[in-house]
């Protein structure tokens, strides 16, 4: 039997995207908006370089809920709600930060805080909460 995660617990994990991983994504999603596919084009943006889709990068949070704690293999990922505070771009190292702020033992589901921190500037690129269910978990 899996080890029971407690409120307040606290994960984080390494990661970042590459180009490569934004053109599959725009491959498999139909969405070729040049912002995130067009260095001249972008150039001509606020942002100045291309930018990640939005769901590519929160994509991260299935990434690791599906595989890792506090999720996990048999997880069932229900909800999640996503603010987009600041652009993303690629090969730029992130930090996605999990914190486990309700739990329904009854049901086992537990709400998670999901973060990401841009690693080189500290600051929150996106927020949001996670609702998943994992019987071995909750």
């Amino acid at each position: 039997m899996k080890e029971k995660i407690p409120l307040g617990a606290k994960f984080q994990h390494d990661f970042s995207f590459s180009q490569a991983d934004v053109q599959a994504f725009a491959d498999l999603t139909g969405d070729h908006n040049p912002i995130h596919l067009d260095p001249e084009y972008a150039a001509t943006t606020k942002f100045k370089v291309p930018i990640i889709h939005g769901h590519l990068s929160s994509s991260v949070f299935t990434r690791f809920l599906g595989m890792e704690v506090p999720g996990g293999p048999g997880s069932i990922y229900m909800k999640q709600e996503t603010e987009y505070l600041r652009p993303m771009t690629v090969d730029t190292p992130y930090l996605v930060v999990f914190e486990v702020i309700e739990i329904d033992a009854n049901r086992h589901i537990a709400k998670i805080a999901t973060q990401v921190i841009n690693k080189e500037t500290g600051k929150m690129t996106i927020r949001g909460t996670g609702t998943l269910m994992n019987e071995g978990l909750y």
